[in-house]
């Protein structure tokens, strides 16, 4: 599996989806580069799909991963935690070997990505 949705980051994405109105739509999670170890994670509500886009449904969530950000985010665990300090997604990516301090960017042994400056 590429990509695993907890109940709890499913629950906040779907409040998401009907307070933005995006029901529907297909969350989006990519890879793109930048950030102090070179890659980023991105997600966002999309209304078509490209061809070669992976697909796979879990708690009734359409996502696409698009072919590049595949490999990078295979068993990747997306999970949703709220503490006194208000709330926030977190990402358990198993192919990440190092990270900045601030958990915005990582980057794999195969995949430096574009580090920026902090």
């Amino acid at each position: 599996m590429v990509i695993t949705l907890t109940e709890a980051a499913a629950l906040h994405i779907k409040d998401m989806m009907k307070h933005n109105e995006e029901e529907g739509a297909f969350l989006r999670v990519s890879i793109k580069g930048g950030g102090c170890s070179g890659l980023s994670y991105g997600m966002g509500f999309e209304h078509e799909k490209n061809e070669d886009d992976f697909q796979l449904e879990q708690f009734d969530i359409q996502i696409i991963v698009d072919k590049e950000s595949a490999p990078i985010l295979k068993g990747t665990k997306i999970d949703y935690k709220q503490s006194m300090m208000g709330g926030g997604f977190t990402i358990d990516n198993p192919n990440a070997i190092a990270s900045c301090g601030c958990g915005s960017s990582f980057r794999t042994a195969e995949n430096t990505g574009v580090p920026e400056n902090c």
